[in-house]
């Protein structure tokens, strides 16, 4: 694989987002792929082909629905409803994708079909336009190999729903312009998509996690029947491997997949027979199946973490995908509860290596690690490094959980900045979140059902969770937060940490603890009123009351440096403002700060809301004893026993209970 940037955001691409695609074929896929296009990119024409009439009125009524249903739900604005439906144009006539920037084939998954299509395609359209098959198996050099011009060409490989499901595969095959496979990522990055590029082996990544899971589940079957396997499965998967197949009708598309995989690298991924005699299987929702017998479920639960974990280090060792993409993959694309690796570390080395000796003896040929254990657990995981020039890009990587902090992101972004920081060379750093919805959704609550009612344990979690911060306060290079939409609770408690902030303009940050009758814990109790003294009546409004601040409002402040109309100019401005820190960062004021008497005109709302006006008191109380501090250490430690207290309130256990029970 080439190098690149680990952001796909950071890209400069030589062309604009595609104003004119099509998609060929109106059947399972195409549709949907069609609509997430038309939904993500303004005033798109999207050209729907398809040799079937039925097809395509099929497909126009299933974007219909999608249209209808947002709008009942308000997921869709009137506006962009507008939009997808004056954009799609559905046609029998290939000559209408004359004119397309990018040509999308969604076909049968037929080579021999495919390859006929793709140089009907090249016969129609431009030099210029890119030309990529939704292929979930077919490597792209056999498909792609005949063409004319095939470095403008590739796999873009979605998963279902493809308008929902973020994670799409680009493969990066030797007859790729490495401009056609960078230029893809960032389109789909900029579109709410999470691209994770592959090398062209047969079935790419994650199709052969997938599918080698359910073909050995089908091989199962001799002692254990499916709804005991799906039973089993679910520990790992939010719904067992038949579950799945049923509502993908996936029986032929294991027997086509595995059959070539088996021709390609071996008979011991032929396909289970009874996937080529079987049309559905008896199956019950997620929850509902009957518990196996211990034995069976202890054999059915060896086999298939055994095929998941000898799948994956197959990829990785075979460098088919990163660790990184690979653990991130399997839980978007295929509903891991936990990615393959963590898994691993999770079993431990014995138990693992107890797993994959059992496969072993049980499924001679299947792939073993050709590395020690340690290197397929140690990996960042949720932070993306990258160097721009002397600025270091960090980029959290969490697109499930909107971007939020647990103590995994805040090790790997501190480990980072330390790896980096003695470096010369390095005049700063840019933290980020992943494409262009959140810069960080504040922390993960998981742990904070644990902490309840317990003084010192929430005490010393909210101490633990500002290593990274109290780090950032004592740095003499720039730290810059480049936030590229939301910024919710200890989300923007870290941009505040930061030495700058950079902002698009329709970005918000929130402080929304007290909902959960928590208080913020980290630093909002403390750092607005010593860094933004200006802004601290609204600050308080904030912490009482949960409310947003608009970027454009927190530019006026002085809380924002700078506003960008854009995304794209986003981390741009970000490294600027680095430069522009160089030798001048600030510290935040250790001595007690004035702060100005505030209005109490909004506290009624705060009661009609429900709030707690105990957890209240607790946070306007901490306020002036933090501002009162003589050092800024001690101001914090104010606000870490702020939120240890509000965490032994009633209000705390009834709403963050409501809050993981929904």
């Amino acid at each position: 694989m080439t190098d690149r940037f680990a952001n796909p955001l950071l890209y400069r691409p030589g062309r604009p987002l595609p104003a004119r695609v099509a998609v060929i074929g109106a059947g399972t896929i195409g549709p949907d792929i069609g609509y997430y296009l038309l939904s993500a990119i303004p005033g798109l024409e999207l050209v729907l082909v398809d040799v079937d009439p039925d097809a395509l009125h099929a497909a126009s009524a299933r974007i219909e629905a999608y249209v209808e249903k947002g709008l009942a739900r308000d997921k869709v604005t009137p506006e962009q409803a507008r939009t997808v439906r004056e954009g799609l144009v559905t046609t029998l006539d290939y000559e209408a994708i004359a004119g397309a920037d990018w040509v999308l084939e969604a076909a049968t998954e037929n080579l021999e079909l495919k390859r006929d299509i793709f140089a009907r395609i090249e016969s129609i359209v431009g030099d210029t336009t890119l030309i990529t098959s939704n292929t979930s198996s077919l490597p792209a050099e056999r498909l792609f190999s005949g063409l004319t011009h095939p470095g403008r060409s590739t796999v873009t490989h979605f998963f279902a729903p493809a308008f929902q499901n973020p994670a799409v595969e680009v493969i990066d095959w030797s007859g790729a312009d490495p401009a056609t496979v960078e230029y893809l990522r960032w389109v789909f990055a900029a579109t709410g998509k999470v691209p994770l590029v592959t090398a062209d082996a047969v079935c790419f990544m994650l199709d052969r996690v997938f599918d080698n899971w359910c073909n050995e589940a089908g091989l199962m079957l001799t002692v254990a029947t499916a709804p005991e396997i799906d039973g089993v499965a679910e520990e790992f998967v939010h719904a067992g491997p038949f579950f799945v197949l049923n509502l993908a009708h996936g029986n032929p598309i294991i027997v086509e997949t595995n059959t070539l995989q088996a021709e390609v690298e071996g008979d011991h991924y032929r396909p289970a027979p009874v996937f080529g005699s079987v049309d559905s299987w008896l199956t019950f929702p997620p929850g509902g199946n009957p518990a196996a017998a211990p034995e069976v479920a202890a054999a059915v639960r060896d086999r298939l973490v055994g095929v998941l974990l000898s799948q994956s280090v197959d990829i990785i060792d075979r460098e088919i995908g990163s660790r990184a993409d690979l653990e991130l993959g399997c839980v978007l694309a295929l509903g891991f509860r936990r990615g393959p690796l963590v898994l691993m570390r999770n079993l431990g080395d014995t138990e693992t290596e107890r797993i994959l000796d059992r496969l072993a003896r049980e499924r001679p040929g299947m792939p073993t690690p050709a590395r020690p254990p340690e290197f397929y657990r140690t990996f960042r995981r949720h932070v993306l490094v990258d160097r721009v020039g002397d600025v270091v890009v960090l980029t959290i990587r969490r697109p499930q959980a909107l971007n939020a902090l647990d103590d995994e992101v805040n090790r790997e972004l501190l480990e980072a900045i330390v790896e980096h920081e003695a470096d010369p060379d390095v005049a700063g750093f840019v933290i980020t979140g992943y494409g262009t919805r959140a810069f960080c959704a504040g922390a993960d609550i998981d742990r904070f059902p644990s902490m309840l009612g317990d003084a010192a344990a929430s005490e010393q979690y909210a101490r633990d969770c500002s290593l990274l911060l109290t780090h950032l306060d004592s740095m003499d290079k720039p730290v810059v937060a480049a936030v590229n939409g939301m910024a919710l609770g200890g989300g923007f408690e870290l941009a505040m940490r930061c030495h700058g902030i950079v902002a698009v303009e329709d970005a918000w940050f929130q402080l929304p603890e007290v909902t959960l009758g928590i208080a913020p814990g980290i630093g909002a109790l403390v750092v607005p009123y010593r860094r933004w003294p200006g802004a601290a009546a609204r600050f308080v409004s904030m912490t009482r009351l949960g409310s947003r601040l608009a970027a454009t409002e927190a530019a006026q402040l002085g809380v924002v440096d700078e506003l960008v109309p854009h995304p794209d100019s986003l981390l741009e401005t970000a490294t600027a403002r680095v430069h522009s820190l160089a030798g001048a960062v600030t510290p935040i004021p250790g001595g007690p700060v004035e702060l100005p008497e505030w209005d109490e005109a909004d506290l009624p709302e705060a009661m009609l809301a429900g709030l707690s006006p105990e957890v209240i008191a607790i946070i306007e109380n901490a306020i002036r004893a933090a501002a009162a501090a003589e050092t800024l250490g001690a101001a914090l430690e104010v606000g870490y026993r702020a939120f240890a207290a509000t965490a032994c309130t009633e209000a705390a256990r009834q709403r963050i209970t409501e809050f993981v029970s929904r």
